[in-house]
């Protein structure tokens, strides 16, 4: 709850220093809809652990290459890289990552299959199409490095900003969608020749599957259709290990040491996605930190509504005759009738132009007219934020929260990153 607006509803605040400080924090999870700052907001956390003393990795998989730049890093690949910059004072070191979905697939076929196998499903068409695309294989990848970030033990902190998918609970999904895939009666069928072998194999083909094959060789064409059945064939043996390497993900994600963080933005649609995440979370039984409610706006005079200011612009607008040292001469009776029909009574009369210059704004009212609208817009923005706030709290009130004023520009350097930094430890407020 804000001091100038006491009557905002109160949520919880989430204190994220306790969160990066304490050693039992393993893994922070970035979650939510698109656009709303997960890869700001991860590495921001990242420069913030590392410079209080965590050994700490961010994974991103934001295409946009933003963390890079930010960073200060030419590149960001599938190898974590060291962070130069980072005051290391406290003990801590940052390292960064950007996700390559197709390079992490191909590691996995590497680990888990032998050479000529390994081969035979890279070079293999379908393969190639279902590891730069297929639906859900980026969430799935971004689980699968995580896993490996996770054995390798060479962190006390792992960050993730999650894929910037249409939905935020797709990250969760994934593993169940390849899953299914893997696991579908397509897929089973596709590999009951290559499970047979041999003649008896070829007979269950040519007998049980030959209208089948006829069929898909139409649908899907025959050299596409030999290619499936080629990869099924080659990937048979590892199927198994990426439902039990996503089944330990998941838990992973469950366990101790895992907070997710839940970033969104004061809109209603961006709050009404993260109020499912919160909800999917606590189904799951995974362990929600947190909502950081990024870009919210405030003003350095909330006691000027935007009714207040909009009447002070109007007032200023208007047009004043004979203005004199700010203020306003009046006239002997019958002067402006005299004035305006050009009748002279003994003194000079006004040319056209004279008389305009008397109605003249001056410079400066116009200029606080202007900022008085400014303030008025402003204020609605804000009045808009806080009822879309209140309206999740109102639904998840037990849900800590932090809210992170816009910035005026871009972040685009690790000084950026540190003012985003201070803002989610509350150390700048909200209203800015």
């Amino acid at each position: 709850m804000s001091l100038e607006n006491p009557g905002d509803l109160e949520s919880p605040v989430l204190a994220i220093d306790p969160l990066l400080d304490d050693p039992k924090t393993r893994i922070i999870v970035c979650c939510g809809s698109g656009g709303v700052g997960k890869t700001t907001t991860a590495a921001a956390l990242g420069v913030r652990a590392a410079e209080r003393g965590r050994n700490c990795v961010v994974l991103t998989i934001d295409p946009a290459r933003r963390l890079a730049q930010s960073m200060g890093l030419t590149e960001l690949d599938n190898t974590p890289r060291p962070v130069t910059d980072i005051d290391e004072s406290a003990g801590g070191t940052l390292h960064a990552m950007m996700l390559d979905m197709k390079r992490t697939f191909d590691e996995v076929v590497l680990q888990h299959s032998d050479p000529e196998r390994a081969r035979a499903i890279l070079d293999n068409p379908f393969y190639q199409s279902l590891s730069a695309g297929f639906a859900g294989t980026q969430e799935y990848m971004a689980m699968e490095k995580l896993g490996q970030l996770r054995a390798l033990d060479a962190w006390d902190l792992i960050i993730v900003d999650t894929p910037p998918s249409r939905s935020a609970l797709d990250f969760l999904d994934a593993p169940q969608r390849l899953g299914s895939f893997l696991d579908g009666k397509f897929i089973k069928l596709l590999m009951a020749p290559a499970k047979v072998g041999g003649r008896a194999g070829m007979k269950f083909l040519n007998v049980g599957m030959s209208m089948m094959t006829g069929v898909l060789s139409k649908v899907m064409g025959a050299h596409l259709l030999g290619d499936v059945q080629t990869f099924i064939a080659a990937m048979d043996t590892m199927f198994g290990g990426f439902r039990k390497r996503a089944d330990a993900t998941y838990k992973l994600l469950q366990a101790p040491g895992t907070a997710f963080l839940v970033v969104a933005a004061p809109e209603r649609d961006a709050l009404r996605e993260a109020a499912y995440f919160v909800e999917r979370l606590a189904a799951e039984r995974m362990p929600l930190a947190g909502l950081v409610l990024n870009r919210v706006h405030g003003s350095g005079a909330p006691q000027l509504t935007a009714e207040r200011a909009l009447a002070a612009a109007q007032a200023l607008e208007e047009p004043r005759e004979n203005l004199v040292d700010g203020g306003i001469v009046d006239r002997e009776a019958g002067k402006a009738d005299i004035v305006a029909d050009g009748t002279d009574d003994g003194t000079d009369p006004k040319t056209p132009a004279e008389a305009a210059d008397d109605m003249t704004i001056p410079p400066e009212q116009r200029l606080a007219a202007g900022l008085l609208r400014l303030h008025a817009e402003r204020m609605r923005v804000v009045a808009r934020e806080r009822r879309t706030r209140d309206r999740f709290v109102s639904v998840h009130p037990e849900v800590p929260m932090v809210d992170v004023a816009a910035l005026p520009g871009d972040v685009h350097d690790l000084d950026g990153l540190r003012s985003i930094g201070e803002r989610l430890a509350g150390d700048h407020p909200a209203a800015a």
